[in-house]
C-alpha cells in the first residue's frame, strides 16, 4: 500500500529542483534496482509489486504495492515491477584528469542522448564526464533508465566549461566538422568535447580546443546524433 503523500512526494522527484533539495533520485526496473542494491548507494525506500524480490534488501525500507499503484508513480509506459528512492552519490569537488580520457559535454539536452553517452563511456571504460550546467541532469529518470545502470560507474560533474577548460593543462580535443580524420588518431590522455545535438560546440568553448577531430562523411547526411558520434570517435581514438 502506498499513501497519497508518498505518491505526491515521488512525483515531485521527477523535477530537478526537488531532486536537488531532497538529494534523492528515482530508479526504476528490476535490472537497475538490483544493481543499485549491490553497490554502495543508500536506498531510502523501495516500492515493488508481488512479482519482484531481492535477497539484498537487508535493512532497506520496503513496501509491496499493486500494479495500479506502481503506474501512479512510474514514468514508464509499462512499469517494471519496482521503483526505488535512492540518495545521490557524493562526488569529489572536481575530477582527476590525469592519465585518462575525460568526456566534456557542451549542452547535451536530450535525456536519451545523455543516457546513451554514459552507457558508451562505460563500454569504453571512461569513468568521468564533465558537463555544462545546461546539460540535462544525470539524475533525470529518463537518463537513469537509458544508461542501463552505467550511471553507477561513470561520474558526472557539472561545471562552467570556460572556467574549467581554462585551468586544464591537458590536451583538449573537440568533435567538429573541419577537424582531423579521427581514424588516424590514438589518444590516451586529455579531454574530448562533444557539442550540443543541433548547435555543436559553442564558440566560447571552441577557443579552448587544441585538436579538432572529425568523422569523415561518405554519404549525404548533414550531421550525426551526438551519442552516435561519441561512440564512433571513442571506438577509433582508444
Amino acid at each position: 500500500m502506498i499513501s497519497k503523500n508518498e505518491i505526491k512526494y515521488i512525483q515531485s522527484l521527477y523535477h530537478k529542483k526537488n531532486r536537488d533539495i531532497e538529494n534523492t533520485f528515482i530508479a526504476e526496473g528490476a535490472k537497475i534496482v538490483d544493481e543499485i542494491l549491490q553497490q554502495s548507494y543508500h536506498v531510502k525506500k523501495i516500492f515493488a509489486t508481488e512479482g519482484w524480490s531481492n535477497a539484498d534488501l537487508k535493512q532497506t525500507a520496503f513496501a509491496q504495492i499493486a500494479e495500479h499503484e506502481l503506474q501512479k508513480i512510474s514514468q514508464l509506459q509499462t512499469p517494471n515491477h519496482v521503483l526505488a528512492l535512492v540518495e545521490k552519490k557524493k562526488l569529489p569537488e572536481s575530477p582527476d584528469l590525469n592519465n585518462k580520457l575525460t568526456l566534456v559535454l557542451d549542452g547535451i539536452q536530450d535525456p536519451g542522448n545523455l543516457g546513451t553517452i554514459i552507457r558508451i563511456a562505460d563500454w569504453f571504460n571512461i569513468t568521468q564526464i564533465v558537463a555544462a550546467p545546461d546539460t540535462v541532469d544525470v539524475y533525470n529518470s529518463k537518463v537513469i533508465q537509458s544508461t542501463m545502470a552505467s550511471f553507477m560507474r561513470v561520474n558526472v560533474w557539472y561545471k562552467d566549461l570556460p572556467g574549467f577548460l581554462a585551468g586544464c593543462k591537458l590536451p583538449v580535443y573537440g568533435a567538429m566538422l573541419d577537424g582531423e580524420n579521427v581514424y588516424s588518431k590514438k589518444i590516451k590522455e586529455g579531454l574530448l568535447v562533444i557539442g550540443n545535438e543541433s548547435k555543436g560546440i559553442r564558440t566560447e568553448i571552441q577557443s579552448f580546443i587544441q585538436h579538432k577531430l572529425t568523422i569523415p562523411k561518405i554519404g549525404a547526411a548533414e550531421s550525426l546524433n551526438a551519442a552516435v558520434a561519441t561512440g564512433i570517435i571513442l571506438s577509433h581514438i582508444l
